[in-house]
Order: C-alpha cells, then structure tokens, then sequence
C-alpha cells in the first residue's frame, strides 16, 4: 500500500485502503516537530519540563508558556501548535471550574483527564473537524496522590473510548476498571522523546521528590536554549545560563 494519503486526508473519518487515518497521523507529525515536553511523577508531586523554542528575540519573557496551570491542584504542559494547546487548556480550565461549583470540591485528576480525552477525541469522529494538532501531558496531586497523564491528538495511548464516557456517565455510579486511563511514572513527548524516554528510565523516580525532579530534567534538556518545568509544587524557569525560580503560590502552590 501507499504511503501517501493523497484522496484520504480529505475528512477524519475517511480510512485509507490500508486502514490509516492520516489526518490523525498529520496531527501527530506536529506534535512530533514542536519542543520536548517531558513530565514525571514523583514521590511528592508531578515535575513538568518543557522546550520553549522562541521564534523571535522581540518576545517578552514568559511569553508563549507552553505549561498552564489548570486548577489548584492541576497542571498541563502542551507540545504541538500552540493555538490548539490553549484551546485544550481552556476546556481543561472550564471542566474543572464547572465541577467544583457543582460538587463544591476540587475536579480528581482522573476525572479531569478523562474530561479533556473526551473533547480531544470528539475531533477525531466528524468529517466537519480537525483532530487537534498537539498532545498534553498532564499532572497534578489530589486524595489518590501525585498522578501523570498523557494524551496524544489519535488518543491512543488511553485504553478508553471518551466519546462513550459521556453517554456512560448518565447511566452509572461509577466507572469500571476497563475504563480506566493508564497513568504513567514518566512521559515524554515531542521532538526528543525518545531520548528523553531513554534518560527518565534511568531515574528512581519512586524516591525522589520535587526539588530533585526539576533538577533532573533540567540536566536532561540542559543544552537547550530555554526550558520551563512546572512542579506540583514548583515552578522553574531556564533561560540560556540563567535559573529563577517563580512563586505561583498565587494558584494555590508552594515551593515548600
């Protein structure tokens, strides 16, 4: 078979001969050309990193953030065209206001993650969308402990279909183990994942904490130009030589 998708990358839900959807695959493409995101969960809390690449001296620091913060207790790093990341955020954003004004608590991880896997998915299954083209990594800290999600523009790597969720979720208490998403103790996606998969396996990441996480990824990604990593608890800012630290206690975090 082909491997070009010419008369099959006209609509998502048109499958090639071969049984390939490209315009998933071309989602995919742009997340594999943007900047390394990496995230990993510790002991203590989930450590983001990311690679910035800054397409113009004229930009203001901390401009173009590629790690939002979700919630109080949540946070999402974006690889990928940026436009269609803060489009995620924003409804990453909205369920976790919504949810908290109903049930007057803070959104689980979880739930979270299935939330935004649903919207992202929901682009995949109709001719009039596009798939989004980026995929997130997102992390945060709620009753279960430190948790690590990622999601990618075909939702793949979920053992979910999201779009059924929606309709299970009139009908059930509850969600059985055969929809649960996979968590992860490190991810990585991007341009350098898989040199950044090879590095994250060689950490114990089961022992170390926060403060030794962003430590970490910063060696990993330390012959970058600019790298921002986002703690549960901590947010770091790597630019050139330079290394601050910012205080976001301001979203409910701490340093300590």
């Amino acid at each position: 078979m082909s491997s070009i998708g010419t008369g099959y990358d006209l609509s998502v839900t048109t499958f090639s001969p071969d049984g390939r959807v490209f315009q998933v695959e071309y989602a995919a493409k742009a997340v594999d050309n943007s900047g390394t995101v990496i995230g990993i969960k510790c002991k203590d809390g989930v450590v983001m990193g990311v690679e910035k690449l800054i397409a113009s001296k004229m930009m203001l620091p901390g401009s173009n953030r590629r790690i939002h913060s979700v919630h109080r207790h949540a946070g999402m790093a974006v690889a990928g065209l940026a436009a269609d990341g803060r489009q995620i955020v924003a409804r990453a954003k909205a369920e976790a206001t919504n949810y908290e004004s109903t049930y007057g608590e803070p959104i689980p991880v979880k739930e979270l993650t299935e939330r935004v896997a649903s919207y992202v998915h929901l682009c995949t299954l109709y001719w009039w969308l596009r798939p989004f083209g980026c995929g997130v990594i997102l992390g945060g800290y709620d009753r279960d402990g430190p948790q690590l999600y990622m999601i990618e523009p075909s939702v793949a790597t979920t053992s979910v279909f999201p779009h059924l969720l929606c309709a299970l979720a009139c009908t059930m208490t509850y969600v059985p183990d055969c929809f649960q998403l996979p968590r992860y103790f490190g991810a990585a996606i991007g341009k350098g994942k898989q040199a950044a998969k090879t590095e994250i396996e060689k950490l114990k990441l089961s022992e170390m904490t926060c403060r030794e996480g962003v430590i970490e990824i910063a060696k990993i990604k330390r012959n970058r130009k600019s790298l921002a990593a986002y703690a549960n608890y901590a947010h770091f800012e790597s630019k050139k030589e330079e290394v601050s630290f910012e205080d976001l206690r301001s979203m409910g975090l701490s340093l300590s």
